[in-house]
């Protein structure tokens, strides 16, 4: 697909863009695209991917206004590179 990365550049580009836009207190990526191989929505070779962030810029929104920051985060990344992603997203304990 034209303008997706090399398979391997594709987790640290994702924790980066996530770091810049979110600055998690935590951030976990996990690359599952070797479980959906042959999968028909990972044919044109775009990942499958979960994603669990900790991040105070969630403090007070709901749980789909969090998925839609990751998303917005992920920009084109998820045009080119991305084809599925699994999102736990949340903010800190108050107090931590």
């Amino acid at each position: 697909m034209p303008g997706s990365l090399p398979r391997e550049q594709r987790v640290p580009a994702i924790r980066a863009a996530l770091e810049a836009a979110l600055a998690p207190v935590e951030l976990e990526i996990v690359d599952d695209s070797q479980r959906h191989a042959g999968h028909a929505g990972a044919r044109d070779g775009r990942g499958h991917f979960r994603v669990r962030i900790v991040s105070q810029a969630f403090a007070g929104m709901a749980p789909i206004a969090r998925h839609r920051a990751v998303y917005a985060a992920l920009g084109g990344l998820m045009e080119t590179d991305i084809h599925a992603l699994s999102i736990e997203a949340s903010a800190p304990p108050i107090g931590a």
